[in-house]
């Protein structure tokens, strides 16, 4: 089911890869740019994404406090906050808005139908309805996928490849989110080719966590997936610790593991923010982005965190192992 997911490439998109310039080599803007950042986590958790576009900005010639202005406003957590977030970006006459997750992305494109959006990071971009496809995304988004939906799956996969004996899992998810069907959809549709029994628990925002992963003990469940959200993304660390606490051994994303998960498997999503300036530049020098294909990641990599393992007091497959692209020790 995931063979095309190749693990050993960077962002390869529906067109070519093209070579970020440096910064002093890069064509300043010949007038004061206005970026809008719209996101649904709060702004502290999601940092480091944003720190990668202000990165990428730079090598284009885009300096924040010179010759370009950038526009934040974070949900901080809310969904019901998106729409009015992404009018006002529009009322402030940004020349572009930079999203990520399908609930800010559609607050974005409901906001505008003119202003350029780049996607620097979605599940998928054409069944979330937000492109028409990604070699001719027409409208005025354009941008970076990946497969959530195949992600998911694979990190079930992996689970029960790691603990073989498994034949329960609970899925962490966040329903709120309206990408999380067909993601939902693939996860099932392993879980019966696996054999395996799922339930689903909701976590819809921060306060839930706790909850959540005590009922998932008290039902006795030993492994668990943390669904790809902006929500479960930015709380990695008090998702992790929480399935320590209750000697969970679980699968996730690449920021989960980081932060003392058991296992990751998925995208680069730093990378994908820092790519956003790419697309960015084309606009701003005057590329419509109806014309621009959405790339789509095709880096995939799976870590383990043995230091957790150890904390839990879990053995891991050989397999798993040796196919690791990172351990944490």
């Amino acid at each position: 089911v995931l063979g095309r997911l190749c693990r050993r490439q960077f962002l390869i998109g529906a067109g070519t890869l093209l070579v970020t310039p440096i910064a002093s080599f890069a064509q300043q803007p010949t007038r004061l740019v206005r970026i809008g950042v719209l996101i649904a986590p709060s702004a502290s958790n999601f940092a480091a994404r944003t720190d990668a576009l202000r990165a990428g900005l730079r090598e284009f010639g885009y300096l924040e406090g010179k010759n370009t202005l950038i526009e934040f406003r974070s949900a901080e957590g809310k969904y019901d906050r998106l729409p009015e977030l992404a009018a006002e970006l529009v009322r402030q006459n940004v020349d572009v808005i930079v999203t990520a997750g399908t609930p800010a992305i559609r607050a974005a494109k409901q906001a505008t139908q003119s202003v350029p959006i780049v996607i620097a990071a979605v599940g998928d971009a054409v069944a979330g309805g937000l492109v028409a496809s990604l070699s001719r995304p027409g409208g005025n988004i354009t941008g970076s996928t990946y497969f959530a939906p195949e992600l998911a799956a694979k990190q079930l996969e992996l689970l029960k490849e790691a603990f073989p004996q498994t034949t329960r899992v609970a899925v962490v998810v966040n329903p709120n989110n309206p990408a999380m069907g067909p993601t939902l959809q693939a996860v099932e549709s392993a879980a019966r080719s696996l054999k395996l029994e799922l339930e689903q628990f909701a976590v819809r925002e921060p306060p839930d966590f706790d909850g959540a992963f005590v009922t998932i003990a008290k039902k006795r469940y030993k492994t668990a997936v943390i669904i790809d959200d902006p929500i479960t993304i930015s709380n990695a660390r008090a998702l992790a610790d929480l399935a320590v606490k209750h000697r969970l051994a679980t699968a996730g994303f690449i920021e989960y593991a980081e932060a003392g998960g058991l296992m990751a498997y998925g995208v680069n999503l730093i990378a994908m923010w820092r790519r956003a300036a790419f697309f960015v530049d084309k606009i701003l020098k005057g590329t419509s982005p109806a014309e621009i294909p959405v790339e789509r990641a095709t880096r995939f990599d799976l870590v383990i965190n043995r230091k957790t393992a150890q904390a839990i007091q879990v053995t891991i497959a050989p397999s798993i192992l040796l196919r690791a692209d990172r351990v944490i020790e």
